[in-house]
Formats: structure tokens, C-alpha cells, sequence
């Protein structure tokens, strides 16, 4: 018979704890003659008891479960241990953070001997480990008891088990209708099927998670982050110098060592691909170590940037900002990126000069674009000034990461931008960020803070210490620039929306007080502010996002082949964006993780 199933989310929806039962046995298989179904549900029940235990913490319960004897057997990698004594004194001493328990099965092997097992996922001071776990259970005078138990971690290239998100709203990120009451199956890591029960029915080897009541997303996708910059003044020096008190050579050097925080901060916002549009070469390391890593969003990386301006944020082995000096200056930095696999070649096109400065500059833009459209590699441009983005396009780029923000767009250049079939990432909110480190204030209410990890978020909160800062007539005139630009940036958005141009969701994350993450929530909101409609902006933030990245045939949208990077909402995003927040579980490769393993469990200030 089929045992029952204990759905994921049940377990997953809880604060859940697994004592780690390390190294369990094996025994000889029993020759009796097979045990009745009776006895298969007897020994479900306390097998799922057994985990039930680990769970609530409930050291007796859990050596309850087991056979108080010497011939017990606890096996995994490092071979088998016997006994109980042992065992029971170290029972409870330490209790990783998280247990993941599904896929439960049941099988009689004699007459009072059952061979169970389920997949884990465990997860204790940062890191998890994925495996099977096993019980052989004897049935004895005070019921069924665990004899053999064992714990094997799977590789990590073995992709997740199957599962199956049931009963949600289903919101594909193409612009559909929702589907109710949706199936999507997940298997191998990828989206095996997705639509209405009739169209994806259930296999028994997935496990149905039950999201009723809740909706279905695919990841987020934020097309233009910077893992070189901090998220605060210490990544930025040029926008305030606090080089004396954080050395800017420390701060890349941690950026460069342990990006994991960003990546967890990520995934707790529900973003599970980004683009890197600027930065030091070790940016592009971070493609390897994140894009088969369940537990980081998949990464895209521009690496350095060419630019027009010779821009001292760099350190002296490294550059990030590589001078269009001349011709053979841009050559030579082409070179550079595509020899070294860059995913784009990237443009800090900051006009000015005179005439004859501002021809040089793009020439040297239309060079940059030409020999990247050789290679095959996507150009992409920082122009903020509508001349300035109508030359981007003519090059050829195939990405504008900053909205026009010197005038309204005009027909020109919506003619041009349709043309060529350019995505506008608007970048509506960075300028927030900075005005707070103007105004030396941090706006908590904008930022998801459980979403933040502890260091950035204790910079951040130093803001309000930080000596200067504008008077009561540099505040008035701060606001009423950043008034002027906001309705500025909002119509140039509103403008390109209407004409039918591809717009991709991007935060500029990084930037001071744009902290990686749940910036984008901000710029989610700050797009509905403008006038789309919570689908069009999904739909930005999803299919647009991984257009701009270059993997929309893998991500952006829940269709089958697709990545399995989802989200399940609490609440529905289609009533209001900013319910976008409401995350519940969050799905990276296959691999179901819960809001609460994921955030950082700070309190709001």
C-alpha cells in the first residue's frame, strides 16, 4: 500500500529543528515472511512520530522511538556504531536550526519488521546538507521501535527530490491570466509541469507541498546589482569618504571573501537571479560559485566597466573602471572582457566636455559596441541623458540600466529603442539611498530588515551618526530635487511602458542604502507608483529581468523546462505589488526553503 505523505509545508511552515543523528547502522535483512499493511501504517506512525520528536525538540519523545538495547545500529559515511547508552547521553545536546523531512516511505519486511526512510534537508550554522535518512522498525511490547537508523548526505550536484506545489494561484510571469487552484511540479531542479490539476497530475514519487490560500510566482530577478559595491558609504567613497574609519581596500577585500550574506538576502526576498552590471574581475568567479548553488541566486557578470571617464574607485592590483583613453585603450579593454568570458561589455558613458570631446567619446561607445556585437557578447550602457541613450542604442546595446533623467523622452528615441528591441531598466529608487546618506537618516520602513544581514544592516543604522549633513535649507532643496526627478523618472517610464519597449526590473543595488536583497520591493512599489499595473510590473520583474540578464530560455517564468525558481506569496501581488513582501517559501532550483530559514532575525528599529 501507499503510506501516507506529510506535506512538506506543514514542516517547512514551523520553526523546525533536527537533532543530527550522525553516523546510524545497518543490519542483516530479516527472512520472515512479509508483514501486513496493518503493520505498514503501525510503523508509519511512529516512524513520522520519530521525526515529530526532532522537531519540537522533544529529547524524550525522541528516545522513545528508539530499541533500548545494544544491537541498536546508527550508520552513515563513516560506517556503523551499536548501542544505545551512547547514543542517549548525547541525544538533544545540540540542535541544528532546520529539518526539512519529506518523501516518507514505508515497506514490510516481515511480520513485525518494517524498512522505512524519507529525504532531508538539513541546516545548522549557515551551511545544509541534503540526504536520505532510514529506519529498519521492530514491532515489540511497547510498539514500534527504530533498531536501525541512518543518515547518507547526497552529492551536490544530485538534483532536489520531486515536488509538487498544489492548490496556489499561479501567476507564470508571461503576462497570462492566473491560474487558481494550480499545479506545479517540480523535478530535477526545473518546472516539469505547470497549470490545473487535470494538466499536471501527481506521480508517486513527488511529494505535494499544499500552498491553498497562497500565490505562485516565478524568482524574482534584479538585472542590475554590484556585489563590488557594499550597500553603504564604505563601498562608495566617492559619495562620502569615511576611508579613515572603513578602509576601502578591507571592505572589497570582504565583498571579494564572503558574499554569502548577499546571497542569503537575496534569496530571502525572493530573488533568484542577478546581474552584476559593474565591477571588479572576482565578480566573475561569483557566476561559478553561485549558479549551481541552490542556496545563492544564479548569477550573470559584466565584470569591469569601460568608461569615459578616468574614475579613481579602484585599488592598486585591480581595476574596476578600465579608461577609454583612446582607440587602442578601448581595444585592449574589449580584449580584456571578452578573453575573460564576460556575459556583457559594459559602458560608463558619462558625456561632457566640448564638441570635440563629446564626438571622441562616441566614437569610442560606437568601437566598444562594434567588436562586442562581434564577439556575441550583449552591450550594455549607463547613459542617463536622452542624447546620451539614443548614441547607447545606436551602438547597439541591448540594455539601458539607468532611466533619461535629464528630460522626457521623446519620439525619437521610443522609435529607436523599439526598433532595436532595447530593455529600459528604469533604476527608479537608488537616488533614495543616497539622499538618506545625504540627509543622514535610514528609512527602515522602505527596507525588509529581516532580509539584511547583520553587518550591513548595523552600517546602515550608523547612518543616523554620521557628522554633517545638510541644514534645514539644504534638506528643503534636497527634497524638492528629488521630488522633480522622481516625476521625471516616472513619466520617461510611463512614456517607454506605453510604447511597447521591454522593461526589466533593476535597483542599482549596492549603491548606499540600496542594500542587495529587498531593494527590490522598493523598486517594485516605486514602478506602481508610476502608473503600471501590478501584472505589468511582475512581469518586469520576472520575464523582463531575465530577458535583460540573457536566460529567459531558463528563468523569468514557470513554464515547463524553466528553472524551478519560485516564490509562494502570502498575499496576492496582483491586488497590490507590495504584497510582493508577503514571501512564504522560496524555491531556487528545485530546493523549497522557508522565509523564516532565510531571513536574519533582526527586529525593526
Amino acid at each position: 500500500m501507499t503510506p501516507a505523505r506529510r506535506s512538506p509545508l506543514q514542516l517547512l511552515a514551523a520553526a523546525l529543528v533536527l537533532l543530527w543523528v550522525s553516523p546510524a547502522l545497518a543490519q542483516e535483512p530479516p527472512t520472515h515472511a512479509p508483514s501486513t499493511s496493518a503493520d505498514s501504517v503501525e510503523a508509519l506512525a511512529a516512524f513520522q512520530s520519530n521525526i515529530a520528536a526532532i522537531h519540537t525538540r522533544d529529547r524524550a519523545a525522541y528516545l522513545s522511538a528508539y530499541l533500548e538495547s545494544p544491537r541498536l545500529v546508527r550508520s552513515g559515511p563513516d560506517g556503523p556504531v551499536t548501542g544505545y547508552e551512547d547514543f542517549a547521553r548525547d541525544a538533544g545536546i545540540s540542535w541544528p536550526d532546520t529539518l526539512v523531512a519529506s518523501h516518507f516511505r514505508v515497506a514490510p519486511l516481515a511480520d513485525g519488521v518494517a524498512y522505512g526512510s524519507y529525504r532531508y534537508r538539513v541546516v545548522q550554522d549557515g551551511s545544509w546538507t541534503r540526504g536520505v535518512s532510514e529506519r529498519v522498525l521492530l514491532q515489540t511490547d511497547e510498539g514500534w521501535k527504530v533498531a536501525v537508523t541512518t543518515a547518507f548526505p547526497s552529492p551536490p550536484s544530485h538534483p532536489p527530490p520531486s515536488f509538487a506545489l498544489v492548490g496556489g494561484t499561479l501567476i507564470d510571469g508571461t503576462g497570462r491570466d492566473p491560474i487558481p487552484d494550480a499545479v506545479v511540479v517540480l523535478r530535477d531542479g526545473e518546472v516539469a509541469c505547470a497549470g490545473d490539476r487535470e494538466r499536471c497530475p501527481l506521480s508517486d514519487d513527488t511529494e505535494p507541498v499544499d500552498a491553498s490560500g497562497h500565490w505562485i510566482i516565478p524568482g524574482l530577478v534584479d538585472a542590475h546589482v554590484h556585489f563590488s559595491q557594499s550597500g553603504w558609504a564604505d563601498g562608495r567613497p566617492d559619495a562620502l569618504d569615511l576611508r579613515t574609519d572603513h578602509p576601502y581596500p578591507r571592505t572589497i577585500a570582504r565583498l571579494r571573501d564572503a558574499p554569502e550574506p548577499f546571497f542569503q538576502a537575496y534569496l530571502c526576498a525572493g530573488v533568484t537571479s542577478v546581474f552584476d552590471v559593474g565591477g571588479f574581475p572576482w565578480s566573475w568567479k561569483l557566476r561559478e560559485r553561485a549558479w549551481t548553488d541552490p542556496a545563492a541566486p544564479r548569477v550573470r557578470a559584466a565584470g569591469p566597466l569601460l568608461s569615459t571617464r578616468d574614475h579613481w574607485l579602484n585599488l592598486p592590483g585591480e581595476r574596476q573602471f578600465l579608461y577609454m583613453a583612446d582607440r587602442d585603450a578601448v581595444r585592449q579593454g574589449a580584449d580584456y572582457l571578452l578573453a575573460s568570458g564576460t556575459d556583457a561589455v559594459k559602458i560608463w558613458y558619462l558625456r561632457g566636455g566640448d564638441e570635440a570631446e563629446v564626438h571622441r567619446q562616441r566614437e569610442y561607445l560606437t568601437l566598444a559596441g562594434r567588436w562586442s556585437r562581434e564577439a556575441g557578447v550583449p552591450l550594455i550602457v549607463h547613459a542617463t541623458h536622452l542624447d546620451g541613450a539614443k548614441d547607447a542604442i545606436r551602438a547597439g546595446a541591448s540594455l539601458l540600466v539607468h532611466s533619461v533623467e535629464d528630460q522626457v523622452v521623446d519620439d525619437e528615441f521610443l522609435r529607436m529603442a523599439r526598433r532595436s528591441g532595447t530593455v529600459y531598466t528604469p533604476t527608479l529608487t537608488v537616488y533614495e539611498g543616497y539622499d538618506e546618506l545625504r540627509l543622514r537618516q535610514f528609512d527602515e520602513d522602505r527596507t525588509q530588515v529581516e532580509c539584511v544581514d547583520p553587518h550591513t544592516l548595523e552600517l546602515a543604522r550608523s547612518t543616523r551618526a554620521l557628522p554633517g549633513g545638510p541644514g534645514e535649507d539644504g534638506r528643503d532643496a534636497l527634497q524638492r530635487r528629488a521630488t522633480e526627478r522622481a516625476e521625471l523618472l516616472a513619466e520617461n517610464l510611463r512614456r517607454v511602458h506605453a510604447a511597447g519597449i521591454p522593461v526589466a526590473v533593476g535597483t542599482d543595488a549596492g549603491n548606499p542604502l540600496t542594500l542587495h536583497g529587498p531593494a527590490i520591493y522598493r523598486e517594485m512599489e516605486a514602478m506602481q507608483e508610476a502608473g503600471l499595473e501590478p501584472m505589468e510590473v511582475l512581469v518586469a520583474a520576472t520575464r523582463g529581468g531575465a530577458r535583460a540578464m540573457g536566460v529567459a530560455e531558463i528563468a523569468g517564468t514557470v513554464e515547463p523546462a524553466k528553472a524551478g525558481d519560485l516564490v509562494v506569496l502570502q498575499r496576492d501581488p496582483l491586488e497590490d505589488v507590495a504584497n510582493v513582501r508577503s514571501v512564504r517559501l522560496v524555491v531556487r532550483g528545485g530546493e523549497i526553503f522557508t522565509r523564516d530559514e532565510l531571513t536574519f532575525g533582526h527586529e525593526p528599529r
